[in-house]
Order: C-alpha cells, then sequence, then structure tokens
C-alpha cells in the first residue's frame, strides 16, 4: 500500500489537479492505498486499469475507486484527470451510526469501482458535486468545512443509487488474487534494491513460480521479474531528477549492480541516456 500519506490526521483529504501528459509515459503506475477516490476525466480519453479490468474513461466522465483496490491511469495524449482521494472515516468517525450505517457497507463490499456519465439523471449530479468539491479548494476561507459538506451530500447520493445486492452489476475483483498480488508487489517495493529472484518473490506469500507469473500477468499484464525491473528504473529516474548523485552510485542504489546494463535498460526504456534524461 502507498506509505504516503494524502492529506493529514487531522484532514484526511487531498484533491491532485493531474495532467498525464506530464508524467514519464503519460502514465500514474499501478497503486494503491486505504482512502477511496474520486476522479473526473477533465480532458482527453484515459484507461483505467482496475484490478484486471481496463475501463476507457471519456472526456466528461467520472469514476469512483473503493479502498485498498489496484488501480493505474494512462493517456495516449491530454488526459486532465482532477481527482481527490479521502479516508472514509473524513465524512463520519469510525465508530458512529452514520459510518457503519452507510460508509462501512460500500468500502467493505466487493465493489471495486463504479463509474459516472452524465446521461445517467444521478450520476450527472454525481459528476456535478465533484466539480463543486474541486473548484471549493481554491476558496482558503470556508475550504474545508465546504469540502465536507459536498462530500457528505455526495456520499448519500451514492449511497441511495448504488446497488451493493446487484452482484451481476456490480463492479468487482477476485480480492483473494488481488491481495497476493500486492503482496508480492510490496515485497519488491522494499526490497528492490537487494538481488531478488522470482523465486523469491513467489515463496514470500507460500506460491509457485507458475501461480505467481500467472497472477501478474492476470492483473499486471507483465512478470514479476520485468515489474521489478520497471520499478528499479523508476527509482533510478527518480534519483537523477531529485539528487545529484553520480549515475553509477544511482544504479546501485536502485538494485542495479552493473552500471552498464542499468544505462542500456534505462535507454531502452525512456530513450534517453541516464545523463541526459536529468537535464530534461
Amino acid at each position: 500500500m502507498e506509505i504516503k500519506p494524502h492529506g493529514s490526521s487531522d484532514y484526511p483529504f487531498q484533491y491532485y489537479y493531474d495532467n498525464l501528459e506530464l508524467f514519464d509515459f503519460h502514465c500514474i503506475e499501478w497503486h494503491w492505498h486505504r482512502e477511496f477516490e474520486f476522479l473526473y476525466v477533465e480532458s482527453g480519453k484515459v484507461l483505467c486499469g482496475i484490478g484486471e479490468k481496463q475501463i476507457i474513461l471519456s472526456e466528461g466522465d467520472a469514476i469512483f475507486i473503493n479502498s485498498k483496490i489496484l488501480h493505474r491511469f494512462y493517456a495516449a495524449s491530454g488526459g486532465v484527470i482532477p481527482n481527490f482521494v479521502c479516508m472514509p472515516e473524513f465524512i463520519a468517525p469510525e465508530n458512529s451510526l452514520v459510518y457503519k450505517k452507510y460508509i462501512l457497507p460500500i468500502i467493505s463490499s466487493n465493489m471495486a469501482f463504479q463509474c459516472f456519465q452524465s446521461a445517467e439523471p444521478w450520476q450527472a449530479r454525481i459528476i456535478q458535486i465533484m466539480i463543486k468539491i474541486m473548484e471549493t479548494q481554491e476558496n482558503e476561507i470556508i475550504r474545508e468545512l465546504s469540502t465536507l459538506a459536498l462530500l457528505q451530500n455526495l456520499w448519500l447520493i451514492f449511497y441511495e443509487n448504488v446497488k451493493l445486492s446487484d452482484k451481476e452489476k456490480m463492479q468487482t475483483v477476485d480480492e483473494a488474487a488481488q491481495k497476493r498480488v500486492q503482496l508480492m508487489m510490496q515485497y519488491i517495493h522494499e526490497n528492490y534494491k537487494h538481488g531478488l529472484s522470482l523465486n523469491e518473490i513467489a515463496s514470500h506469500i507460500g506460491v509457485s513460480k507458475s501461480t505467481a507469473l500467472h497472477l501478474f500477468q492476470r492483473f499486471l499484464h507483465t512478470t514479476p521479474v520485468n515489474y521489478l525491473i520497471e520499478y528499479r528504473l523508476q527509482a533510478a529516474s527518480r534519483l537523477l531528477k531529485n539528487t545529484n548523485k553520480k549515475v553509477k552510485t544511482i544504479a546501485y542504489e536502485s538494485g542495479f549492480h552493473n552500471v552498464d546494463y542499468f544505462c542500456r535498460l534505462f535507454k531502452n526504456r525512456y530513450h534517453v541516456t541516464p545523463s541526459e534524461y536529468r537535464c530534461i
């Protein structure tokens, strides 16, 4: 799970105005967090990977992504996606009746996501409130109170219209399989600086190498080893941008113990050398 906090302990809400063109490869890579997320497509067409599923969102569409669900965003071009993430207890205290009756049933369900389109009246209302929440972030005088009031109204409409009992229409994920993938991803995130093998990654959660390969292909469309290499390259790219460390040092700190091999992989992926990337 993401370690990076969103918001603060006394205000667990965070708004982001993301433009996918500003991210490497126009992509926010696979991640998950305890906060639920509401995202609006302001412009462009966005491919959302959510669990095993791929959803295309067009301009004006929006989506809710439930707590702890694995997801990724990509746009070939454009792709402005304002979004906000929020801890469930921001809407109501965790020990309150409101939380237990109206929030917990949704976040603890196996609903992975819910798309919103303006053609459906109740979904259009959700989108309108989402936009108001985003706009109110500019109002420093009443931002926090206005955000909470609007979010509670949004959740009321969401709760009234979402059909948790309709298993056929509800967008779900295989929670047990997703959890296994997340545990292997977390193991890679925590140990990528060291030498890791497919056997070690699989053994961490007590599955065979073939099962680990199948799970990664099913959810992430790659192999565990390729995911490890990609994660190391991402770590290296951050160090190149944010530090003055030598390329050799960055290679070793990112889990590559052969500098030439690192430079070759980096250029194949980013189409520039590490030194050139630093200057972009």
